[in-house]
Protein backbone atom coordinates (compact mmCIF):
# COMPACT_ATOMS: atom_id res chain seq x y z
CA UNK A 1 0.00 0.00 0.00
CA UNK A 2 1.23 3.40 -0.96
CA UNK A 3 0.52 6.23 1.37
CA UNK A 4 -2.71 5.84 3.96
CA UNK A 5 -5.19 9.58 3.33
CA UNK A 6 -8.29 9.52 5.68
CA UNK A 7 -11.00 11.82 5.35
CA UNK A 8 -13.12 12.61 7.73
CA UNK A 9 -15.41 15.53 8.88
CA UNK A 10 -13.29 17.02 11.91
CA UNK A 11 -9.86 14.92 13.01
CA UNK A 12 -7.70 14.61 15.80
CA UNK A 13 -3.28 14.48 16.11
CA UNK A 14 -3.02 10.97 16.61
CA UNK A 15 -0.10 11.92 18.51
CA UNK A 16 -1.75 13.22 21.76
CA UNK A 17 -3.24 11.40 24.42
CA UNK A 18 -6.47 12.96 24.28
CA UNK A 19 -6.72 11.70 20.62
CA UNK A 20 -9.00 9.34 21.72
CA UNK A 21 -8.76 5.00 20.44
CA UNK A 22 -10.34 5.85 15.91
CA UNK A 23 -7.30 8.73 16.33
CA UNK A 24 -4.74 6.34 17.45
CA UNK A 25 -5.43 3.14 15.36
CA UNK A 26 -5.91 5.71 12.24
CA UNK A 27 -2.72 7.14 13.71
CA UNK A 28 -0.38 3.97 13.11
CA UNK A 29 -1.76 3.32 9.44
CA UNK A 30 -1.08 7.40 8.89
CA UNK A 31 2.51 6.92 10.60
CA UNK A 32 3.87 3.90 8.79
CA UNK A 33 2.75 5.34 5.28
CA UNK A 34 3.52 8.68 5.92
CA UNK A 35 -0.11 9.68 5.51
CA UNK A 36 -2.37 12.14 5.27
CA UNK A 37 -5.35 13.52 7.54
CA UNK A 38 -7.94 15.65 5.66
CA UNK A 39 -11.19 17.38 7.40
CA UNK A 40 -12.95 20.53 8.51
CA UNK A 41 -10.58 22.71 10.61
CA UNK A 42 -13.45 23.35 13.26
CA UNK A 43 -13.33 27.20 12.16
CA UNK A 44 -16.43 29.03 10.91
CA UNK A 45 -14.82 31.79 8.82
CA UNK A 46 -17.69 35.26 8.96
CA UNK A 47 -16.58 36.59 5.91
CA UNK A 48 -15.81 34.29 3.44
CA UNK A 49 -17.96 33.19 0.87
CA UNK A 50 -19.94 29.83 0.60
CA UNK A 51 -17.67 26.82 -1.09
CA UNK A 52 -14.33 28.73 -1.19
CA UNK A 53 -12.44 27.24 2.08
CA UNK A 54 -8.96 28.20 3.09
CA UNK A 55 -6.58 25.32 3.15
CA UNK A 56 -4.30 24.93 6.39
CA UNK A 57 -1.58 22.22 6.44
CA UNK A 58 0.40 20.93 9.60
CA UNK A 59 2.94 18.42 10.36
CA UNK A 60 2.11 15.67 13.46
CA UNK A 61 5.31 13.47 12.98
CA UNK A 62 5.35 11.37 9.64
CA UNK A 63 1.48 12.76 9.61
CA UNK A 64 0.29 15.61 7.24
CA UNK A 65 -2.77 16.92 9.04
CA UNK A 66 -4.84 19.24 6.25
CA UNK A 67 -8.11 21.18 7.00
CA UNK A 68 -10.30 23.81 5.10
CA UNK A 69 -12.64 26.34 6.94
CA UNK A 70 -16.18 26.79 6.23
CA UNK A 71 -18.21 29.36 5.33
CA UNK A 72 -20.90 30.67 8.16
CA UNK A 73 -23.59 28.90 5.48
CA UNK A 74 -22.12 26.19 4.33
CA UNK A 75 -21.71 25.29 8.13
CA UNK A 76 -25.58 25.44 8.76
CA UNK A 77 -26.71 23.48 5.54
CA UNK A 78 -23.70 21.30 5.41
CA UNK A 79 -23.10 20.25 9.07
CA UNK A 80 -26.36 21.15 11.34
CA UNK A 81 -28.39 21.15 8.68
CA UNK A 82 -27.93 18.34 6.23
CA UNK A 83 -25.92 15.82 7.84
CA UNK A 84 -27.44 16.28 11.58
CA UNK A 85 -31.00 17.36 10.67
CA UNK A 86 -31.38 15.28 8.03
CA UNK A 87 -29.41 12.12 8.05
CA UNK A 88 -28.40 11.47 11.35
CA UNK A 89 -32.35 11.27 12.22
CA UNK A 90 -33.50 9.35 9.28
CA UNK A 91 -30.48 6.86 10.04
CA UNK A 92 -31.54 6.65 13.39
CA UNK A 93 -35.25 5.87 12.37
CA UNK A 94 -36.43 8.95 13.51
CA UNK A 95 -38.36 10.50 10.36
CA UNK A 96 -40.05 12.51 12.93
CA UNK A 97 -37.02 14.62 14.10
CA UNK A 98 -35.74 15.08 10.38
CA UNK A 99 -36.29 18.60 8.94
CA UNK A 100 -35.92 18.52 4.99
CA UNK A 101 -35.38 22.18 4.32
CA UNK A 102 -34.43 22.35 0.63
CA UNK A 103 -31.45 24.59 1.56
CA UNK A 104 -29.57 21.78 3.17
CA UNK A 105 -29.08 19.48 0.51
CA UNK A 106 -27.45 22.35 -1.34
CA UNK A 107 -24.85 23.32 1.27
CA UNK A 108 -24.09 19.57 1.66
CA UNK A 109 -23.20 18.80 -1.88
CA UNK A 110 -21.32 22.26 -2.29
CA UNK A 111 -19.30 21.03 0.85
CA UNK A 112 -18.65 17.85 -0.34
CA UNK A 113 -17.32 19.28 -3.59
CA UNK A 114 -14.56 21.54 -1.77
CA UNK A 115 -13.12 18.76 0.06
CA UNK A 116 -12.86 16.85 -3.31
CA UNK A 117 -11.85 20.23 -4.77
CA UNK A 118 -8.78 20.98 -2.08
CA UNK A 119 -8.17 17.32 -1.46
CA UNK A 120 -7.10 16.44 -5.39
CA UNK A 121 -4.75 19.33 -4.86
CA UNK A 122 -3.06 16.94 -2.07
CA UNK A 123 -3.00 13.58 -3.72
CA UNK A 124 -0.61 11.23 -4.88
CA UNK A 125 -1.43 8.87 -7.74
CA UNK A 126 -0.51 5.48 -5.25
CA UNK A 127 -2.58 6.97 -2.37
CA UNK A 128 -5.26 4.84 -0.78
CA UNK A 129 -8.01 6.66 0.36
CA UNK A 130 -10.58 6.31 3.40
CA UNK A 131 -13.22 8.09 3.65
CA UNK A 132 -15.28 8.12 7.11
CA UNK A 133 -18.77 8.57 8.07
CA UNK A 134 -22.21 10.30 6.95
CA UNK A 135 -21.22 13.92 6.71
CA UNK A 136 -18.95 12.58 3.38
CA UNK A 137 -20.79 9.98 1.72
CA UNK A 138 -20.95 11.61 -2.19
CA UNK A 139 -16.79 12.52 -1.41
CA UNK A 140 -15.38 9.79 -3.61
CA UNK A 141 -18.32 10.47 -6.63
CA UNK A 142 -16.94 14.14 -6.27
CA UNK A 143 -13.41 13.06 -6.18
CA UNK A 144 -13.94 10.87 -9.52
CA UNK A 145 -15.73 13.64 -11.07
CA UNK A 146 -12.36 15.58 -10.35
CA UNK A 147 -10.34 12.38 -12.43
CA UNK A 148 -9.18 11.06 -9.10
CA UNK A 149 -8.76 7.14 -9.89
CA UNK A 150 -7.36 6.25 -6.87
CA UNK A 151 -8.59 3.49 -4.32
CA UNK A 152 -11.06 4.73 -2.39
CA UNK A 153 -12.94 3.16 0.83
CA UNK A 154 -15.85 4.31 2.86
CA UNK A 155 -17.02 3.37 6.69
CA UNK A 156 -20.13 4.61 7.89
CA UNK A 157 -19.95 4.62 12.21
CA UNK A 158 -23.82 5.13 12.18
CA UNK A 159 -26.58 2.41 11.26
CA UNK A 160 -28.19 2.41 7.91
CA UNK A 161 -31.66 2.00 7.78
CA UNK A 162 -33.94 -0.15 5.91
CA UNK A 163 -34.76 0.70 2.12
CA UNK A 164 -38.06 2.52 2.85
CA UNK A 165 -36.60 5.14 5.51
CA UNK A 166 -33.45 5.83 3.16
CA UNK A 167 -36.22 6.87 0.53
CA UNK A 168 -37.81 9.24 2.84
CA UNK A 169 -34.71 11.41 2.00
CA UNK A 170 -35.35 14.03 -0.80
CA UNK A 171 -33.09 13.35 -4.07
CA UNK A 172 -32.27 9.65 -1.80
CA UNK A 173 -31.32 7.92 -5.11
CA UNK A 174 -28.68 10.59 -5.84
CA UNK A 175 -27.43 10.16 -2.23
CA UNK A 176 -27.04 6.30 -2.26
CA UNK A 177 -26.17 6.05 -5.70
CA UNK A 178 -23.21 8.12 -4.87
CA UNK A 179 -21.61 4.95 -3.14
CA UNK A 180 -20.91 2.91 -5.96
CA UNK A 181 -18.36 5.57 -6.66
CA UNK A 182 -16.26 3.70 -4.24
CA UNK A 183 -14.51 0.37 -4.20
CA UNK A 184 -15.61 -1.18 -1.44
CA UNK A 185 -18.36 0.55 1.59
CA UNK A 186 -17.67 -0.75 5.13
CA UNK A 187 -21.02 -0.66 7.75
CA UNK A 188 -21.01 -1.82 11.21
CA UNK A 189 -23.46 -4.74 11.57
CA UNK A 190 -24.44 -7.61 9.08
CA UNK A 191 -28.13 -5.61 9.53
CA UNK A 192 -27.01 -2.85 7.65
CA UNK A 193 -25.24 -4.77 5.11
CA UNK A 194 -28.80 -6.16 4.47
CA UNK A 195 -30.28 -2.95 4.27
CA UNK A 196 -27.90 -1.68 1.64
CA UNK A 197 -28.19 -4.68 -0.16
CA UNK A 198 -31.86 -4.20 -0.05
CA UNK A 199 -32.29 -0.27 -1.16
CA UNK A 200 -29.66 -0.84 -3.60
CA UNK A 201 -31.14 -4.10 -5.62
CA UNK A 202 -34.62 -2.63 -5.12
CA UNK A 203 -34.52 0.90 -5.32
CA UNK A 204 -31.43 1.62 -7.38
CA UNK A 205 -31.65 -1.24 -9.66
CA UNK A 206 -28.12 -2.74 -8.57
CA UNK A 207 -27.74 -6.45 -9.19
CA UNK A 208 -26.13 -8.90 -6.35
CA UNK A 209 -22.97 -10.40 -7.74
CA UNK A 210 -21.07 -13.16 -6.07
CA UNK A 211 -18.93 -11.63 -2.68
CA UNK A 212 -21.26 -9.03 -1.89
CA UNK A 213 -20.60 -7.06 -4.46
CA UNK A 214 -23.27 -4.78 -6.15
CA UNK A 215 -23.53 -3.62 -9.65
CA UNK A 216 -24.86 -0.99 -11.34
CA UNK A 217 -24.38 2.06 -14.01
CA UNK A 218 -21.18 0.38 -14.79
CA UNK A 219 -19.72 0.43 -11.48
CA UNK A 220 -19.16 -2.01 -8.79
CA UNK A 221 -19.10 -1.88 -5.20
CA UNK A 222 -18.12 -4.01 -2.24
CA UNK A 223 -20.71 -3.95 1.01
CA UNK A 224 -19.27 -5.71 4.21
CA UNK A 225 -19.53 -5.53 7.63
CA UNK A 226 -16.37 -4.56 9.96
CA UNK A 227 -17.72 -3.53 13.39
CA UNK A 228 -15.26 -1.21 15.07
CA UNK A 229 -13.79 -2.78 18.41
CA UNK A 230 -12.04 -0.30 20.80
CA UNK A 231 -8.31 -0.27 21.57
CA UNK A 232 -8.39 -3.19 24.30
CA UNK A 233 -5.12 -2.48 25.46
CA UNK A 234 -5.37 1.18 25.70
CA UNK A 235 -8.49 1.04 27.84
CA UNK A 236 -6.88 -1.53 30.26
CA UNK A 237 -3.94 0.68 30.68
CA UNK A 238 -6.62 3.47 30.89
CA UNK A 239 -8.01 1.71 34.08
CA UNK A 240 -4.91 1.62 35.55
CA UNK A 241 -4.15 5.20 35.68
CA UNK A 242 -4.66 7.12 39.33
CA UNK A 243 -7.59 9.13 38.28
CA UNK A 244 -9.12 5.36 37.33
CA UNK A 245 -8.46 4.44 41.17
CA UNK A 246 -9.44 7.12 42.58
CA UNK A 247 -12.70 6.74 41.23
CA UNK A 248 -13.46 3.49 41.85
CA UNK A 249 -12.24 3.63 45.39
CA UNK A 250 -14.32 6.88 45.92
CA UNK A 251 -17.37 5.25 43.99
CA UNK A 252 -17.31 1.75 46.15
CA UNK A 253 -17.21 3.97 49.34
CA UNK A 254 -19.59 6.51 48.75
CA UNK A 255 -21.85 3.36 46.96
CA UNK A 256 -20.74 0.78 49.41
CA UNK A 257 -24.55 -0.05 50.94
CA UNK A 258 -25.66 0.08 46.92
CA UNK A 259 -25.45 -1.65 43.82
CA UNK A 260 -24.68 0.52 41.17
CA UNK A 261 -26.32 1.04 37.90
CA UNK A 262 -24.53 3.06 35.69
CA UNK A 263 -25.45 4.83 32.30
CA UNK A 264 -23.23 6.91 30.32
CA UNK A 265 -23.65 8.75 27.39
CA UNK A 266 -24.42 11.51 25.20
CA UNK A 267 -27.26 13.40 25.29
CA UNK A 268 -29.38 11.96 21.94
CA UNK A 269 -32.59 10.77 21.44
CA UNK A 270 -31.27 7.89 19.58
CA UNK A 271 -29.50 6.57 23.49
CA UNK A 272 -32.75 5.83 24.91
CA UNK A 273 -32.02 7.29 28.26
CA UNK A 274 -35.86 8.31 29.24
CA UNK A 275 -36.47 4.84 28.31
CA UNK A 276 -33.66 3.55 30.46
CA UNK A 277 -34.89 5.55 33.27
CA UNK A 278 -38.45 4.82 32.68
CA UNK A 279 -37.23 0.84 33.31
CA UNK A 280 -35.64 1.80 36.46
CA UNK A 281 -38.79 3.04 38.22
CA UNK A 282 -40.84 0.41 36.37
CA UNK A 283 -37.90 -1.80 38.57
CA UNK A 284 -38.69 -0.05 41.53
CA UNK A 285 -42.69 -0.55 41.48
CA UNK A 286 -41.93 -4.37 40.56
CA UNK A 287 -39.40 -5.36 43.05
CA UNK A 288 -39.36 -3.40 45.89
CA UNK A 289 -36.61 -5.03 47.38
CA UNK A 290 -34.32 -2.66 45.40
CA UNK A 291 -35.95 0.16 47.27
CA UNK A 292 -32.76 1.57 49.39
CA UNK A 293 -30.29 -0.85 47.57
CA UNK A 294 -30.24 -0.18 43.69
CA UNK A 295 -29.25 3.17 42.36
CA UNK A 296 -28.83 4.94 39.01
CA UNK A 297 -25.82 6.82 38.10
CA UNK A 298 -26.76 8.55 34.85
CA UNK A 299 -24.42 9.99 32.68
CA UNK A 300 -25.66 12.83 29.70
CA UNK A 301 -22.71 14.63 28.54
CA UNK A 302 -23.83 17.97 26.73
CA UNK A 303 -25.31 17.31 23.16
CA UNK A 304 -25.94 20.36 21.28
CA UNK A 305 -28.26 21.82 23.16
CA UNK A 306 -28.99 24.98 21.39
CA UNK A 307 -31.37 22.32 19.18
CA UNK A 308 -34.72 22.10 20.06
CA UNK A 309 -35.05 18.20 20.07
CA UNK A 310 -31.95 18.00 22.21
CA UNK A 311 -33.44 20.90 24.78
CA UNK A 312 -36.90 18.89 24.89
CA UNK A 313 -35.05 15.60 25.85
CA UNK A 314 -33.07 17.29 28.92
CA UNK A 315 -35.88 18.78 29.75
CA UNK A 316 -37.89 15.32 29.87
CA UNK A 317 -34.76 13.79 31.98
CA UNK A 318 -34.74 16.08 34.42
CA UNK A 319 -38.65 15.81 35.24
CA UNK A 320 -38.30 11.62 35.36
CA UNK A 321 -35.27 12.09 37.16
CA UNK A 322 -36.82 14.46 39.85
CA UNK A 323 -40.18 12.29 39.48
CA UNK A 324 -38.43 9.03 40.62
CA UNK A 325 -36.30 10.84 43.45
CA UNK A 326 -39.32 12.68 44.57
CA UNK A 327 -41.73 9.62 44.72
CA UNK A 328 -39.25 6.86 46.25
CA UNK A 329 -36.34 8.68 47.92
CA UNK A 330 -35.45 9.24 51.17
CA UNK A 331 -33.63 10.83 53.29
CA UNK A 332 -30.20 8.47 52.97
CA UNK A 333 -31.00 7.63 49.44
CA UNK A 334 -31.70 9.09 46.12
CA UNK A 335 -32.57 6.97 43.62
CA UNK A 336 -30.73 8.73 40.49
CA UNK A 337 -28.03 10.21 40.85
CA UNK A 338 -28.26 12.28 36.98
CA UNK A 339 -25.24 14.36 35.91
CA UNK A 340 -25.53 16.51 32.77
CA UNK A 341 -21.98 17.30 32.16
CA UNK A 342 -18.89 15.51 30.37
CA UNK A 343 -16.74 13.13 32.84
CA UNK A 344 -13.05 12.65 31.96
CA UNK A 345 -12.75 10.02 30.18
CA UNK A 346 -9.71 8.80 32.77
CA UNK A 347 -12.39 8.22 35.12
CA UNK A 348 -14.52 6.56 33.05
CA UNK A 349 -13.12 2.80 33.87
CA UNK A 350 -13.20 3.41 37.63
CA UNK A 351 -17.12 3.85 37.44
CA UNK A 352 -17.69 0.88 35.12
CA UNK A 353 -15.46 -0.96 37.16
CA UNK A 354 -17.47 0.06 40.44
CA UNK A 355 -21.06 -0.56 38.57
CA UNK A 356 -22.80 -4.39 38.98
CA UNK A 357 -24.72 -3.71 36.17
CA UNK A 358 -23.69 -1.38 32.72
CA UNK A 359 -26.84 -0.15 31.03
CA UNK A 360 -26.65 0.57 27.51
CA UNK A 361 -29.91 0.63 25.95
CA UNK A 362 -30.10 2.78 23.12
CA UNK A 363 -32.96 2.77 20.56
CA UNK A 364 -30.74 2.29 17.69
CA UNK A 365 -26.91 2.71 17.51
CA UNK A 366 -24.31 1.88 14.68
CA UNK A 367 -22.24 0.18 17.59
CA UNK A 368 -21.88 1.56 20.71
CA UNK A 369 -17.91 1.17 21.91
CA UNK A 370 -19.29 1.96 25.65
CA UNK A 371 -20.82 -1.55 25.88
CA UNK A 372 -16.94 -2.61 25.04
CA UNK A 373 -15.36 -0.91 27.42
CA UNK A 374 -17.51 -1.71 30.55
CA UNK A 375 -16.78 -5.13 29.92
CA UNK A 376 -13.05 -4.82 29.78
CA UNK A 377 -13.41 -2.38 32.88
CA UNK A 378 -14.70 -5.35 34.68
CA UNK A 379 -12.83 -7.44 37.24
CA UNK A 380 -12.72 -10.90 35.75
CA UNK A 381 -13.42 -12.28 39.38
CA UNK A 382 -16.67 -10.65 39.99
CA UNK A 383 -17.79 -8.72 37.36
CA UNK A 384 -20.72 -6.92 36.42
CA UNK A 385 -23.48 -8.14 33.66
CA UNK A 386 -23.73 -5.76 30.47
CA UNK A 387 -28.00 -5.18 29.91
CA UNK A 388 -27.52 -4.44 26.21
CA UNK A 389 -30.14 -3.30 23.92
CA UNK A 390 -30.62 -5.09 20.69
CA UNK A 391 -30.69 -2.66 18.33
CA UNK A 392 -27.20 -1.44 19.14
CA UNK A 393 -24.52 -2.55 16.32
CA UNK A 394 -22.60 -4.30 19.32
CA UNK A 395 -25.61 -6.66 20.11
CA UNK A 396 -24.64 -8.88 17.08
CA UNK A 397 -21.14 -9.60 18.53
CA UNK A 398 -22.00 -9.52 22.25
CA UNK A 399 -24.63 -12.06 22.57
CA UNK A 400 -23.92 -12.79 26.39
CA UNK A 401 -25.18 -9.76 27.49
CA UNK A 402 -28.70 -9.66 28.75
CA UNK A 403 -29.74 -8.37 25.56
CA UNK A 404 -33.10 -6.30 26.15
CA UNK A 405 -36.05 -3.96 24.23
CA UNK A 406 -35.54 -0.78 25.31
CA UNK A 407 -39.30 -0.22 24.27
CA UNK A 408 -40.48 -2.28 26.71
CA UNK A 409 -40.11 -1.10 30.24
CA UNK A 410 -41.27 -4.01 31.65
CA UNK A 411 -39.16 -6.42 30.14
CA UNK A 412 -36.02 -4.34 30.74
CA UNK A 413 -37.12 -3.89 34.45
CA UNK A 414 -36.75 -8.05 34.74
CA UNK A 415 -33.29 -8.20 32.73
CA UNK A 416 -32.13 -5.39 35.33
CA UNK A 417 -33.68 -7.49 37.89
CA UNK A 418 -32.09 -10.71 36.78
CA UNK A 419 -28.71 -8.79 36.44
CA UNK A 420 -28.67 -7.93 39.35
CA UNK A 421 -29.43 -11.24 41.03
CA UNK A 422 -27.49 -13.03 38.77
CA UNK A 423 -25.60 -16.28 40.63
CA UNK A 424 -21.35 -15.19 39.95
CA UNK A 425 -20.60 -18.50 38.63
CA UNK A 426 -22.69 -16.91 35.16
CA UNK A 427 -21.52 -13.95 35.48
CA UNK A 428 -18.08 -14.69 35.01
CA UNK A 429 -19.11 -17.02 32.19
CA UNK A 430 -20.71 -14.45 30.05
CA UNK A 431 -18.03 -11.90 30.97
CA UNK A 432 -15.21 -14.33 29.80
CA UNK A 433 -17.05 -14.85 26.57
CA UNK A 434 -17.74 -11.08 25.85
CA UNK A 435 -13.98 -9.72 26.40
CA UNK A 436 -13.05 -12.99 24.14
CA UNK A 437 -15.11 -11.45 21.50
CA UNK A 438 -14.01 -7.73 22.33
CA UNK A 439 -10.42 -9.12 21.95
CA UNK A 440 -10.41 -10.48 19.34
CA UNK A 441 -12.04 -7.89 17.54
CA UNK A 442 -10.53 -4.56 18.76
CA UNK A 443 -10.02 -1.40 16.84
CA UNK A 444 -6.64 -2.95 15.43
CA UNK A 445 -8.51 -5.56 14.08
CA UNK A 446 -10.99 -3.38 12.42
CA UNK A 447 -8.58 -0.98 11.16
CA UNK A 448 -6.36 -3.94 9.43
CA UNK A 449 -9.49 -5.83 8.13
CA UNK A 450 -10.69 -3.05 6.12
CA UNK A 451 -7.91 -1.67 4.34
CA UNK A 452 -6.45 -5.56 3.33
CA UNK A 453 -10.19 -5.77 2.08
CA UNK A 454 -10.08 -2.38 0.64
CA UNK A 455 -6.65 -3.24 -0.91
CA UNK A 456 -7.93 -6.42 -2.86
CA UNK A 457 -10.97 -5.46 -3.37
CA UNK A 458 -11.98 -6.28 -7.14
CA UNK A 459 -14.29 -3.32 -7.99
CA UNK A 460 -14.00 -1.39 -11.09
CA UNK A 461 -15.15 2.01 -9.24
CA UNK A 462 -11.40 2.90 -9.58
CA UNK A 463 -11.74 2.53 -13.63
CA UNK A 464 -15.04 3.64 -14.02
Amino acid sequence: MGRLVVVSNRLADPRKPAAGGLAVALGESLQRTGGLWFGWSGTIAQDMADGEGHLHTRSSGKVTLATVDLSRNDYETYYEGYANSVLWPVFHYRLDLADFNTRYLAGYRRVNQLFARKLKALLRDDDTIWVHDYHLIPLAAELRALGCRQRIGFFLHIPLPPALLIAAIPQHDWLMRSLFAYDLVGLQSQADVAHCIRYMTTEAGAELLPGQRLAANHATVEVRAFPIGIDVQEFTRLGQSPEALETYENVCKEYSRRQLLLGIDRLDYSKGIPQRVRAFRELLERYPDNEHSATLLMIASPSRDAVNAYADLRHELEGLCGAINGNFGDIDWMPVRYIHRTVARKRVPGLCRASRVGLVTPLRDGMNLVAKEYVVAQNPEDPGVLVLSRFAGAAEQLKDALLVNPYDAQGMAESIQAALHMPLQERQRRHRSLLENIARFDVHWWRESFLQALQSSATSASAA
